[in-house]
């Protein structure tokens, strides 16, 4: 069941070999484990992605195919879950993880007013910085964690519920 649901949503590895920033992997997305749905595969994936989609920069997509090359883990899925940060759920995300970092660092949270410009990023980077980058680190990890163990805990109970249905 996992995979089939996974495989509906996933990229064609053709898509991902010609975007234009992951080319600059060349050989390496060769190898079959990238492009292969297995249980070992992609709970790898989920948590590669979902770290990187945690992660307050941009390039998300070319990180996390770093990481998939260096875990050796399916670079379709990692690659599409670093979108789970998009511009409608950046703010939200964000905020939170700003709030947990400046809670973990003892810090005041700071009211603050985004401004889309070069100045704004450079002198916040000292204010909100810290606890941004703590509070993103935190989250970034606990839920790499938690869909590494969800996925590998159903992945294995999608098998045994099959052999069991295969048995009777």
């Amino acid at each position: 069941m996992p995979k089939k649901f996974i495989e509906r949503f996933m990229p064609k590895s053709e898509t991902l070999r010609n975007h234009k920033n992951l080319r600059m992997f060349g050989d390496l997305l060769l190898k079959p484990n990238l492009w292969a749905l297995n249980r070992r595969s992609a709970p790898g994936a989920f948590a590669v992605g979902l770290f990187v989609a945690w992660m307050p920069m941009p390039f998300q997509m070319v990180l996390a195919a770093a990481l998939a090359i260096f875990f050796n883990v399916n670079l379709p899925v990692a690659v599409t879950l670093v979108w789970v940060t998009n511009p409608v759920t950046m703010p939200f995300m964000f905020y939170i993880a700003y709030m947990l970092g400046a809670k973990i660092l003892g810090n005041q949270p700071q009211d603050f007013a985004f401004e889309a410009s070069w100045r704004w990023v450079e002198s916040s980077l000292s204010t909100i910085g810290p606890s941004l980058f703590t509070g993103c680190l935190v989250l970034g990890i606990a839920f790499a964690l938690i869909s590494y163990l969800l996925i590998k805990t159903l992945w294995k109970y999608s098998v045994l519920f099959k052999w069991r249905r295969r048995n009777k």
